[in-house]
């Protein structure tokens, strides 16, 4: 079985594809149809960069005692799910996905009363506003019966980051100082990548022929996004900063960069 799916972004209740139906409701009995197991881009967080298209996988396990006939999904943001008018808004293929936004929600049968169902979204990511988004997903049964759930599944969406690093003097003697810079930037659709300040990154050392990373201090970034801390040099190793990430901005560490110690 196979259902049609809708791809789109909107403001306000921001949705990616969809059915959405008016209100919360179940036409089938209680507890009759379920739906379980839900994987949102394979059970990681959503990082979206500066430019292209995004690709989300869905899925899930539906059940009916009255065998599954279709379900639909929708991705979505905001105090309540997209009306059927948003959904029908033809402006949104042009924002939200490729030429062609429509994309098959592949149902298939396990059992009588089980099926798992999955689907690949492909959206522009340039209005993906807040962290959590919600999974709303409704069926409907071989009986006619309906189930809608507003929120499924919770998932994470980020921008990606990107932070470098340079230590300096390169050599340098035993004892003196090194001074570190880097610059911290995060991701904005359509314009590249901007400073994000005003966050807290680790300053991080190996030594030459080790394998196991350490902690020296902790660096804030400037309005600049721009870093800067010393440390003493002791042997021979490699500095890095790493970056935890926000509630809407991923984690990322910069490729070490070497230093000679004499």
């Amino acid at each position: 079985m196979r259902t049609r799916v809708t791809v789109a972004t909107v403001s306000g209740a921001l949705a990616l594809s969809a059915l959405a139906l008016p209100a919360a409701q179940a036409d089938a009995e209680p507890g009759a149809i379920t739906v379980s197991n839900v994987v949102i881009n394979d059970g990681r967080t959503v990082v979206v960069n500066s430019t292209g298209f995004k690709r989300i996988n869905v899925s899930m396990t539906v059940k009916a005692p009255a065998g599954v006939k279709d379900a639909d999904a929708t991705l979505w943001h905001g105090g309540q799910p997209p009306s059927d008018d948003d959904l029908d808004d033809e402006s949104w293929p042009d924002m939200s996905g490729p030429e062609t936004p429509d994309h098959l929600l592949d149902c298939t049968e396990v059992d009588a009363t089980t099926a798992t169902c999955r689907a690949t979204f492909v959206v522009r990511p340039w209005r993906w506003e807040g962290s959590t988004w919600k999974t709303l997903v409704t069926v409907t049964d071989k009986s006619g019966g309906t189930f809608r759930n507003e929120n499924v599944k919770t998932f994470e969406v980020k921008h990606h980051t990107i932070v470098r690093v340079n230590a300096s003097p390169e050599p340098v003697r035993k004892g003196r100082t090194i001074t570190v810079t880097g610059k911290l930037t995060t991701a904005e659709y359509g314009y590249g990548y901007a400073p994000l300040g005003n966050q807290y990154v680790k300053l991080q050392y190996k030594k030459a022929g080790t394998s196991t990373w350490s902690t020296l201090k902790t660096a804030k970034s400037n309005s600049e996004g721009g870093l800067r801390t010393t440390t003493t040099a002791t042997y021979d190793g490699y500095y890095r900063f790493a970056y935890a990430g926000d509630a809407d901005n991923a984690p990322s560490v910069v490729v070490a960069d070497h230093v000679d110690v004499q």
